[in-house]
């Protein structure tokens, strides 16, 4: 089972409060709070693209720019020995550290 739901980009956490009775959630990765819920999954859906579609509008209404998760860029704090490392098998690839990086997470998440 996935713990997430996506919609125009954005991603959403699942959870399910036994006590409520209530599956609930909110954005993730952007400063903005949005937040949905339902009594069940069709409802979370329901209440998640609303809640998506609402704070777009507003952004539009407000002429601001809508966050974005995401975007390809993060920083990362690492021992000063372990950038090291990278960036000595960085070049000996001949690549660029962000490329070395950018192999190194994808082997990670996808369990190469």
């Amino acid at each position: 089972m996935k713990n997430t739901i996506e919609y125009k980009g954005y991603v959403g956490s699942v959870e399910f409060s036994q006590e409520d009775k209530m599956f609930f959630g909110k954005v993730m990765g952007i400063r903005p709070l949005i937040s949905y819920e339902g009594e069940s999954a069709d409802e979370l859906l329901e209440d998640f693209h609303s809640a998506v579609d609402d704070y777009l509008e507003m952004c539009e209404d407000e002429k601001i720019e809508p966050e974005k998760a995401y975007k390809g860029s993060f920083n990362v704090r690492i021992s000063p020995e372990l950038h090291k490392k990278a960036v000595i098998s960085a070049m000996a690839n001949q690549e660029s550290l962000n490329s070395f990086v950018e192999k190194s997470i994808e082997m990670a998440v996808s369990g190469s």
